[in-house]
């Protein structure tokens, strides 16, 4: 089975070759890491303490181990976390995130590659976010004698139906799986149905939501709203994690409602990195004030601290700056433009911004990318919206608007219509954004069940080789 697979792996790099140059030369994809990817070259340990491997694809997922990773540190100091990554971006935020752990591209699934990454980490139980199966990896982890876990399981309607077709392939592979630690009882019973064992699925409910800052005075989010001038009566719309076409909707709320709101800011948070230049040029075409996240700190470091927000408002990262936007009451008394429109062309700082938010469009949702986590700015108490495609997150907006704790917008007519009513009625605004926040409040204590499923893998006996590989 591991030749076969092999095989198949390199037939289907093969046929996607050329796109993956392209990738490579138009958008600096997929040059990094190329020694760990395919050669199984990642960090070697020397220590034998406990060694926890978790392995996140994205940045949603690198995001999604903070707590459960800071909750390890707290209470397992002995233990030995090291945190892989599929993706560039993924790669960057974790470095950033987590500089005291090793991190490392995880290898591809040629059963070479695995075998070696394992030689080299020999972890004691292998962690899985979400739901990233690939079958070499699996069995490299069972031969070595590591437990392996799936945390924070989601298995999607859409999802389900697609492994249902390969079932006699994917119950072998779940049957593998020391623990499935799924989101909610939905999704651990499509686990059980696909071949999960019985003993090995628990539910222990979203970690993302514990995950989710509570707090809007937190430091970062502080000093975010210090070094982009925010006031304290500045009312921010902020669209995070758009897709393309999200953010002209957005602008075009703005456009509409700016004149008679001239406290109204608009913050725009595109998903992917590789999307900020695009959505900068139709700022620049629009013609209306703006700046770039980017351009802020060296602003506010050579204003000084005092007058870091008067210097950003003011200096020369205001960009597009017309007679037309002055008259809609955007200067700040002195004269000067005041650009009320922010790009955040920087990565993992959403969460921080959206603390920022009083109205939130969260993105993915108008389009067909099935959303994108709507928890952090209901955590903050966000008067939050989104589209109706959010089917990756339908048991959290189902919670959402089970507890009118969220509003859905077809399109950009029922955004402009859900933004000017919050603004026209704050109490409004307010009571969503607070049942919001209480509906997250009561989800927290899936990172603790998780870290206890963990420990006990981890104190466990573990497995012979010729049992892992059975």
């Amino acid at each position: 089975m591991p030749y076969l697979l092999n095989l198949i792996y390199l037939l289907l790099i093969l046929l996607v070759l050329p796109w993956l140059l392209w990738q490579a030369v138009r958008k600096g994809k997929y040059r990094e890491g190329f020694a760990a990817k395919f050669l199984g070259r990642v960090p070697r340990r020397d220590s034998q303490n406990t060694c926890i491997w978790l392995h996140a694809v994205s940045v949603g997922e690198v995001n999604l181990l903070a707590p459960l990773i800071r909750h390890i540190e707290r209470h397992r100091p002995d233990w030995e976390c090291v945190v892989s990554t599929t993706t560039m971006t993924g790669m960057a935020l974790a470095k950033k995130k987590y500089p005291q752990l090793a991190v490392f591209y995880c290898p591809l699934d040629f059963s070479w590659a695995v075998s070696a990454a394992m030689r080299r980490i020999r972890p004691d139980v292998l962690v899985l976010a979400e739901l990233e199966l690939w079958p070499n990896l699996v069995r490299a982890a069972r031969r070595r004698g590591s437990r392996v876990a799936v945390i924070n399981g989601r298995l999607s309607e859409h999802s389900f139906r697609g492994y249902r077709r390969i079932r006699p392939l994917v119950a072998p592979l779940l049957r593998q799986i020391d623990v499935v630690a799924a989101q909610d009882d939905t999704y651990a019973e499509r686990f059980r149905r696909l071949g999960a064992l019985e003993s090995a699925v628990k539910v222990t409910g979203s970690m993302k939501y514990d995950g989710a800052q509570t707090d809007r005075s937190n430091p970062l989010t502080r000093q975010l709203r210090e070094l982009a001038g925010l006031r304290d009566d500045d009312i921010v719309l902020l669209a995070g994690s758009t897709q393309e076409g999200e953010e002209s909707v957005a602008l075009e709320v703005f456009r509409q409602l700016s004149a008679a709101w001239p406290r109204l800011i608009l913050i725009i948070v595109p998903r992917h990195p590789d999307r900020f230049a695009a959505v900068a040029r139709m700022l620049e075409e629009s013609g209306v004030p703006w700046r770039r996240r980017s351009e802020l700190d060296h602003k506010a470091a050579t204003g000084g601290r005092a007058g870091a927000a008067e210097n950003v408002a003011t200096g020369g990262e205001v960009r597009g700056a017309s007679n037309d936007f002055e008259r809609q009451g955007a200067t700040n008394g002195r004269g000067f433009v005041r650009a009320r429109i922010l790009l955040v062309d920087t990565v993992g700082e959403l969460g921080a911004w959206w603390g920022t938010a009083n109205i939130a469009f969260v993105g993915g949702s108008l389009g067909n990318r099935g959303g994108q986590n709507m928890i952090e700015p209901a955590a903050y108490g966000a008067a939050v919206s989104f589209g109706p495609n959010t089917r990756n997150f339908r048991d959290i907006v189902a919670a959402m608007l089970g507890r009118n704790a969220a509003v859905v917008v077809a399109d950009g007519r029922q955004l402009r219509q859900f933004v000017e009513r919050c603004l026209r009625q704050p109490e409004y605004a307010a009571a969503l954004g607070d049942r919001a926040r209480s509906l997250v409040l009561e989800q927290l204590g899936a990172t603790q069940r998780t870290f206890e499923l963990l420990t006990a893998l981890a104190n466990a006996e573990h497995t012979s080789p010729g049992r892992a590989a059975a």
